[in-house]
């Protein structure tokens, strides 16, 4: 079975696991607990189609993204839209937060993951 991943995305994300923000990476110390604590396994700089996203939890179809200072330009705002959808069609919710906003409501950040994830039900 053909893969359907674009192999450029894979070469992506094998050399973005190793130079993720500080956000970015933050937000991986707490997801990698997951697996442990609610038996959810979260991947890092994941290929899906012909996009690498932050956080993929396959299992829920959820995408977790961290938008740095990059992602305010009005041109990446409408690619990020472009995705988003993509993404949606294929059957993934994506859930977006700001470098800023991680910063300022950490906990409201990972209270809306595990709420996306129904965790807290």
């Amino acid at each position: 079975m053909p893969s359907l991943v674009a192999k450029p995305a894979i070469r992506t994300a094998r050399r973005l696991r190793h130079v993720m923000t500080e956000g970015e990476r933050k937000l991986w110390d707490e997801l990698r607990e997951f697996r442990r604590l609610y038996g959810i396994h979260v991947r890092r700089q994941v290929p899906i189609g012909d996009y690498v996203v932050d956080f993929a939890i396959h299992s829920a179809k959820l995408v977790i993204e961290v938008d740095g200072h990059f992602h305010e330009d009005a041109e990446r705002k409408m690619k990020d839209a472009v995705r988003d959808r993509w993404l949606e069609k294929a059957g993934y919710k994506v859930l977006r937060f700001r470098t800023g906003e991680l910063a300022d409501s950490y906990d409201g950040c990972i209270h809306e993951i595990l709420d996306a994830l129904g965790v807290l039900k």
